[in-house]
């Protein structure tokens, strides 16, 4: 699989224009139950799993709702896993402690330590994900504003997302060119991945002065419009107090567990 098809963020964009139940929650009811979400999970204690398990709702809801392809942010999730894999892998060299045993297996607390952490990554940037799909960047940047974000904070997030776009196309622009004039099957040395940095500086910095340009020859003052105001509903408020509701029994308890001692065991009668 090419590797565009794997870093194309881009479609989060196209599927931020769907019209869905989780498209017309409001963003700012979007926005601040997801950063409780995020908060909630990152609260727990390094050698919480079982307990992570019942977050998983969220997302997995969230995406049900908006009709997101499940595949594509699996995708998405793979592309930063190997960030948090380097801050997980030396747990278990370091931990040795038994913290577990299943049977007679037994469980270091690093090994632990290394599933909390992988489980507490996939858990916040999936439900990241999934709220930008549900919502769009352009309209989410414009909710943190509602929510009080500062104006210029909104709008650089609005821009470094847009503007990747830009800059990655014209970095493929640039390979494709260099494919086209190889007279043979080349590799990418040092000096000519120098070369296309700074070639690749250049443009962007030459296309920004344009790209300003053209925005303030619009009418662009700074701030973020949205043709489609949401107005606040009784809904989108049921919709966050509700999950936070969620989020916090959750933390209080361990549903996981407690549902596990519900469910019968098999066994002689």
């Amino acid at each position: 699989m090419a590797l565009g098809t794997w870093v194309d963020f881009g479609r989060l964009d196209d599927l931020g224009q769907l019209d869905t139940a989780a498209h017309r929650i409001d963003a700012r009811a979007k926005a601040f139950t997801t950063l409780a979400f995020i908060v909630t999970v990152m609260s727990f204690a390094r050698h919480e799993v079982s307990a992570l398990t019942p977050y998983v709702l969220y997302p997995i809801t969230l995406m049900s709702l908006g009709r997101i392809p499940a595949g594509y942010l699996f995708r998405k999730v793979l592309v930063a896993a190997p960030f948090a894999l380097a801050i997980a892998i030396f747990n278990p060299c370091f931990d040795r402690q038994p913290a577990a045993a299943i049977g007679t297996f037994t469980i270091s607390g690093g090994w632990l330590s290394f599933a909390s952490i992988m489980v507490r990554f996939a858990l916040t940037v999936s439900a990241a994900l999934v709220l930008v799909a549900c919502t769009g960047m352009h309209r989410l940047c414009a909710g943190l504003e509602w929510l009080g974000l500062p104006r210029v904070f909104a709008m650089q997030l609005l821009f470094v997302h847009r503007y990747l776009f830009v800059i990655a196309a014209e970095g493929a622009r640039m390979m494709r060119s260099l494919q086209l004039r190889a007279a043979s099957p080349y590799r990418l040395s040092l000096h000519v991945y120098g070369a296309l940095v700074g070639s690749l500086l250049l443009r962007s910095m030459d296309r920004a002065g344009r790209i300003y340009g053209a925005m303030l020859a619009r009418g662009f003052d700074g701030n973020i419009r949205v043709l489609n105001r949401q107005a606040w509903r009784w809904s989108d408020a049921a919709f966050a107090a509700g999950w936070c509701l969620f989020f916090v029994v959750a933390r209080m308890w361990n549903l996981a567990d407690a549902v596990g001692r519900l469910l019968p065991t098999g066994g002689a009668s």
